[in-house]
């Protein structure tokens, strides 16, 4: 029996981004337009359910009204409580990863799919970008995100084709792996969480990342201002910021530019770790402030291969069409 999940973020979209610098706000309308899209993508491939993670603004409910009668699959909202918060992402990966699905479908950015990866497993996740400061999901429509979810949860083509690992780092805090970032980790000169997203760029001390991209928008752009790492290269990178020889220009939020200063730099190997050596400090995840660090902790950032697994849309729809799954005879 094929399943898909989907997780969409209800507060992905809408940090203080919107405020301070020109980021564009993605409101659950929005949201709800995509995952219906998804819904009836993935409806049209034959997949037997569709599981989708409940919330307080009745997301998924709302994307289904109208169209549940339709659909030949089953599709349903999770019975499951919620919080409201990231608690609810994360709980609902371990749902879907214990029900066998085949494929977990994520609407929202960077810090939606962190917490995602903390417990769907090797289930592939198909990540929907819903803003402009994501660097891990896609800017993809949801009709072809859905097909191609769809071809991959029904075993039509192989995974080994239509998935890659992605890289991730793991934060250890003196001795114990506490969490994990896709992208990257942001040691901020800073005494409290306060709000989440990064947004002033003096308080930014170092930056270590799995990839770095000058088309990039954020921390990744500045590591690509220099270094260029891919996706699926085997590197990543280490920078710390302050007074040096090195200026880059990098668009470090939608519409803000900004001349950075780079004190040193380093290129990473895989399984190589890096001391937060600025004490106390936050440490931010995916753009995200998440942990406090004392002045007693010792924590390293370790970058490793072993992150989600991340369906490859295009290579998912090719191979579908090699294997005929979009023709019919005539008769």
């Amino acid at each position: 029996m094929s399943k898909v999940g989907i997780i969409a973020n209800l507060a992905a979209g809408k940090d203080i981004r919107r405020l301070v610098a020109h980021a564009t706000v993605m409101d659950n309308v929005k949201k709800t337009d995509i995952v219906r899209r998804a819904i009836l993508a993935l409806d049209s491939t034959g997949v037997d359910e569709i599981l989708i993670m409940p919330d307080y603004d009745n997301l998924g409910y709302r994307a289904l009204d109208g169209i549940h009668h339709r659909l030949r699959c089953q599709a349903s909202i999770m019975d499951m409580a919620i919080l409201g918060n990231q608690e609810d992402s994360i709980r609902a990966a371990r749902l879907m990863n214990e029900l066998g699905v085949g494929c977990i479908i994520t609407v929202g950015g960077d810090g939606t799919n962190r917490v995602v990866a903390r417990s769907c497993g090797l289930v592939p996740i198909l990540p929907i970008s819903t803003g402009t400061n994501n660097s891990f999901p896609f800017m993809v429509e949801g009709t072809t995100a859905g097909l191609a979810a769809g071809v991959l949860a029904q075993g039509i083509v192989d995974q080994a084709k239509a998935v890659t690992a992605t890289k991730k780092l793991n934060i250890i805090r003196n001795g114990r792996l506490i969490d994990l970032a896709l992208i990257d980790a942001v040691v901020l000169d800073e005494p409290f969480i306060g709000s989440k997203a990064i947004w002033d760029l003096s308080r930014v001390k170092e930056v270590v990342a799995t990839q770095g991209d000058p088309s990039c928008i954020g921390m990744s752009s500045i590591v690509g201002s220099i270094y260029p790492v891919g996706r699926d290269d085997d590197q990543g990178f280490y920078l710390r910021l302050g007074g040096g020889n090195i200026k880059v220009k990098a668009a470090i939020a939608p519409g803000v530019i900004r001349e950075v200063e780079i004190e040193k730099f380093r290129v990473l190997s895989l399984g190589e770790r890096v001391e937060v050596s600025e004490k106390p400090s936050l440490l931010a995840l995916d753009g995200e402030r998440e942990v406090e660090i004392s002045p007693d902790d010792k924590v390293e950032i370790e970058l490793c291969k072993d992150g989600p697994r991340v369906v490859k849309i295009k290579e998912a729809l090719d191979e579908a069409v090699r294997k005929g799954f979009f023709v019919s005879s005539g008769q």
